[in-house]
């Protein structure tokens, strides 16, 4: 089975030049998760929901009238009298919400890893926290990607720079260490958390593999197979 998920996760890195900075890389790796539920089948009350809009994606990540930090991708109840619309890429309609149901956050650990790691781990718990506040009862779904490369290259602007010497570790020597941390101090706090370990050095020609895809798959069918069970329980 194809899923459209992993697929936007390699299209951040491969042909092309990965910016780290760009806020939007979350955003449109998060989106397709609710998409791959709907593909899956397996939760009649999530199908029937999507089908008739009464659940919707809402890119602004946020409820109507209620105040957080934004999550990277947002499924809820839309608000009744307000329009929802779809978008041509996708099949999940689009509109304001206000309750949340599903909520993702995406991390991508590409450099510099135990630098940021604090700020990060302290980032998904908050996110998590944000979801349920209200009294909302949302599955929340962290999803994190780890480099693995030998090296890689960053861009600031028109600079470039490589690792190692006084641009800091290659991804190798951190990822371990960062997976670690992460599945100690992050997962607990989320009721699915995915790690996707992929390689890039991020020059040209800009290639891009996962670890071991074949596991990756699988973990990432797991998961959706999980939370299309809970959402048949609390929704």
């Amino acid at each position: 089975m194809n899923y459209a998920l992993l697929d936007r996760f390699e299209e951040l890195f491969s042909g092309q030049a990965y910016l780290h900075r760009n806020s939007a890389n979350g955003d449109s790796v998060a989106v397709h998760l609710c998409e791959d539920i709907l593909a899956l089948n397996r939760s009649p009350k999530f199908v029937a929901r999507i089908t008739s809009a009464m659940s919707v994606q809402n890119l602004a990540n946020a409820r109507h009238g209620i105040k957080s930090r934004r999550g990277d991708g947002t499924l809820g109840e839309v608000i009744p009298g307000t329009n929802s619309w779809i978008d041509p890429a996708f099949k999940v309609a689009r509109g304001r919400i206000a309750t949340i149901e599903i909520g993702v956050e995406v991390k991508i650990l590409h450099k510099v890893m135990i630098k940021q790691i604090d700020r990060v781990i302290g980032d998904l718990r908050k996110q998590v926290d944000q979801f349920k506040a209200h009294g909302s009862r949302p599955i929340s779904v962290g999803i994190v990607g780890i480099n693995h490369a030998p090296y890689t290259v960053g861009y600031e602007g028109t600079r470039s720079y490589r690792t190692g010497g006084g641009a800091g570790p290659h991804p190798i020597q951190e990822a371990q260490e960062a997976e670690r941390r992460l599945l100690g101090l992050a997962k607990p706090a989320f009721d699915e958390f995915l790690i996707l370990k992929y390689s890039a050095t991020n020059d040209a020609p800009f290639a891009f593999s996962l670890v071991n895809k074949p596991s990756t798959e699988l973990d990432y069918g797991a998961a959706l197979v999980r939370i299309s069970g809970e959402y048949e329980k609390r929704f």
